[in-house]
């Protein structure tokens, strides 16, 4: 048995439908030279793939709960890789100059509400079902509340925002834009320049 309440399933779909308006943005907005990496390309279509087959291989026998399981699975195989390169790429640069902190507390205090509200049912239940019943769930915010744990670490304990540990290398490269003004930017700027200047300057 895997229980699932009405707040897993409200979780779930705002989680999707979160994602779906970041990729909207994503294909929309003006990226830059920012582009997705092999890697994660590859992760998904990996991802994808593997999914794929495990739902052709339960249908036959209609094995659902099996394959809910493979989907748990691959959610915590996600939840492990997705932390994983903004907390190497703090380290690299010894900073979190740019980092959305917000988010990450958010996170982590998603984290332990959901072990509190397990811990609560499994006490009004008399049975700890929820958790060895959901190892999917138990696994993900564990996995949620370490990598979080490790980014507020850095932020606040290793890389302080006085960013003492940046080298002048690094602070060139925070300070260059992420997007090259245009032409029509450049020309706009101009302008503007040469309608503040004094009639002395002029």
């Amino acid at each position: 048995m895997i229980p699932v309440a009405a707040n897993d399933v409200a979780f779930s779909t705002h989680s999707v439908i979160v994602h779906l308006i970041i990729l909207s943005q994503i294909a929309m907005f003006e990226r830059g030279s920012q582009k997705f990496s092999k890697y994660a390309i590859a992760i998904v279509v990996v991802v994808w793939f593997s999914a794929a087959i495990c739902f052709f291989i339960a249908l036959p026998s209609q094995s659902w709960l099996w394959l809910i399981s493979i989907f748990n699975i691959i959610q915590v195989v996600m939840t492990l890789i997705k932390y994983f390169p903004q907390a190497f790429m703090n380290f690299l640069r010894k900073s979190t100059d740019g980092f959305s902190i917000g988010t990450i507390l958010l996170d982590f205090s998603g984290g332990i509400f959901n072990y509190s509200q397990m811990v609560v049912q499994s006490i009004d239940q008399g049975s700890w079902v929820n958790f060895y019943g959901n190892i999917g769930k138990v696994l993900i915010s564990l996995v949620t509340i370490f990598y979080d744990s490790i980014l507020m670490c850095q932020h606040y304990v290793l890389y302080p925002e006085n960013k003492k540990g940046l080298t002048s290398k690094n602070s060139e490269e925070i300070k260059q834009p992420l997007i090259s003004a245009s032409p029509i930017d450049q020309q706009i700027k101009g302008s503007l320049k040469s309608s503040h200047q004094s009639p002395a300057e002029l």
